[in-house]
């Protein structure tokens, strides 16, 4: 049993015991019977009034209740509806007043939800406009009136954060070309003549417009002022040069040349025109002391036509050079001519400094053939020849390699220039075949010098006999008593070419007999070898000793004389 019907029961418990004691006090003061009836109907009346009040109030909740239930659950579905929510379930079986109550705190929840999306909805759109007018961009469109969705306001989150980002790009450039703008104009002693360049140098930088026009009009700026400075810089350095040309033309001395070092760099509006002064001045010095000008314009011109190669017809087609008239048109001519020769020598230098190596490399390669042929290069001390032998093979592989190269430059520069390239006035490739071609030619005549030598050499010897020859001690072998030589019945004979001698092994003289001429018959001369009796030291190779020598029909074999080259 529930409490509420155990407490109704009691309460009829209690009305029955109030309207007993009520007849019992009614009994007791003797009232009447009827009087009795009418306190009763007295007492039913007011019980009666009593309950019909609170069941009227109680009717009355219930249908406040009921009535609160039908608006909340429209203002529900209309929240719903607005916040793109699905609509409120009740979840089972509810009373009224919990139904009440759960709808009132769920419409709360609604209207909480609607208010905050309308609140961040309306600070958006404020930080959307701000950024919009800085870069001059057209607002995001949203339906201001409704209550926008989740996925919307996410949508309208990420276009401000892609505008803040847009912003942050946009001013950091801005910065960026502002400090360069200024620190051009400060450069150029420029000042800000535009409304503009006003709004760029001089206004507040929150509150220039960041808009794509305004960056490429900025930028647009920058350009019109580096390109001015790099005028700017190149005049100034025009000038320096001209300067130091003149300088060195003059023969400035040094402590006049420091008066103006402070100049020498920079490119500020002040030092152009203080170079410009210092070069009027140089160029008034220079009309004083014409000859002087002209003839140290000869010795870099000379320079020049030595680095460019020319050939002697093409220095004298230059006439103003060999003039003893020094005036200013003559100068003006040389000035020109070489300012002609530099831009020539500037685009050939690559080609120009091949050609040099390659005759610095000729000129050593000559050098080194030359060596060979001489005798007393063998008279070595510290290695020397062997390091010339491995420069001279060194040589000898890249001496054609970089006439391949050259060759390939060359015929790549005629190509593109349509016109030979000509070292001294003569093709270079041709140069180059000629120069072995006459090495070749000196090489054989230096060849059929020294046979000619040998074969008068060799018809002296065959008719009055060789003079005796004392070598010298080679380094590594014993000394040897020079009277200590093996006499035999049959006459020593030593033979030597031109470019050689007999070398004795242990160190004695070898004395050649007038009377052992060769006989006219011909016959085979007695070989006698002379020596100590010592062994042949170790040091000393025999297997280069295999030369024979012809005597009139007759050979002499060198094998007999081990341990020396003949």
């Amino acid at each position: 049993m529930r409490r509420s019907e155990v407490l109704a029961e009691e309460s009829i418990i209690c009305l029955q015991k109030a309207l007993n004691h009520l007849r019992e006090i009614w009994e007791s003061i003797g009232i009447p019977e009827d009087q009795r009836l009418q306190r009763t109907e007295v007492v039913k009346k007011h019980i009666k009034d009593l309950l019909d009040m609170m069941i009227a109030e109680e009717e009355g909740l219930k249908e406040r209740l009921l009535k609160s239930i039908a608006i909340c659950q429209k203002e529900l579905n209309t929240l719903c509806s607005e916040l793109h929510v699905e609509p409120f379930q009740e979840e089972g079986e509810t009373t009224i007043l919990q139904l009440e109550k759960d709808l009132r705190t769920q419409v709360e929840l609604m209207r909480k939800q609607k208010k905050e999306r309308k609140q961040e909805l309306k600070l958006l759109q404020e930080q959307d406009q701000e950024l919009c007018e800085i870069l001059c961009m057209p607002h995001y469109e949203i339906d201001i009136t409704s209550v926008p969705s989740l996925e919307e306001l996410n949508q309208f989150r990420q276009h401000v954060a892609t505008l803040r980002e847009t912003k942050a790009s946009r001013r950091e450039e801005f910065v960026d070309i502002k400090r360069q703008i200024i620190l051009c104009m400060e450069e150029l002693d420029h000042t800000p003549d535009t409304s503009f360049e006003r709004d760029v140098v001089c206004e507040d930088e929150d509150a220039f417009c960041l808009s794509l026009e305004n960056i490429a009009t900025l930028q647009k700026l920058l350009r019109q002022l580096e390109v001015r400075k790099s005028q700017n810089e190149a005049a100034c350095e025009g000038l320096r040069a001209q300067i130091r040309e003149l300088w060195d033309r003059l023969q400035i001395p040094a402590e006049e040349r420091e008066a103006v070092a402070t100049v020498m760099t920079g490119s500020k509006a002040k030092v152009k025109k203080a170079l410009q002064l210092e070069v009027d001045r140089l160029e008034e010095l220079k009309m004083q002391n014409m000859k002087k000008v002209i003839e140290a314009i000869r010795v870099e011109l000379a320079q020049y036509w030595d680095q460019c190669f020319y050939s002697q017809e093409q220095r004298q087609a230059f006439a103003p050079y060999y003039t003893e008239d020094y005036t200013e048109d003559v100068l003006q001519l040389h000035d020109a001519e070489i300012v002609q020769l530099r831009n020539y020598y500037e685009v050939h230098k690559e080609l120009f400094e091949g050609v040099r190596k390659w005759e610095e490399s000729w000129r050593l390669f000559l050098e080194f053939e030359r060596k060979v042929s001489d005798p007393s290069r063998f008279r070595n001390r510290g290695g020397n020849l062997l390091k010339e032998e491995k420069q001279r093979a060194k040589l000898q592989k890249t001496l054609p390699k970089l006439e391949e190269e050259l060759k390939t430059q060359i015929e790549m520069w005629e190509q593109e220039h349509a016109k030979a390239f000509v070292v001294n006035g003569q093709n270079f490739m041709e140069y180059v075949t000629e120069q072995w071609e006459l090495h070749r030619l000196e090489k054989e005549k230096a060849k059929q010098e020294r046979q000619l030598k040998n074969k008068k050499q060799t018809e002296t010897e065959m008719l009055y006999g060789s003079t005796p020859r004392t070598p010298s001690k080679r380094r590594g072998l014993a000394p040897s008593t020079p009277g200590k030589v093996r006499k035999l019945n049959t006459t020593t004979v030593s033979n030597a070419t031109a470019n050689s001698s007999i070398r004795p092994l242990f160190g004695g003289t070898v004395y050649r007999s007038p009377v052992s001429r060769l006989p006219p018959s011909g016959s085979k001369p007695v070989i006698t070898s002379t020596c100590s009796g010592r062994k042949t030291p170790r040091g000393v190779k025999h297997g280069a000793n295999e030369e024979n020598l012809e005597l009139n029909g007759s050979i002499l074999s060198a094998r007999t004389f081990k341990g020396f080259q003949i």
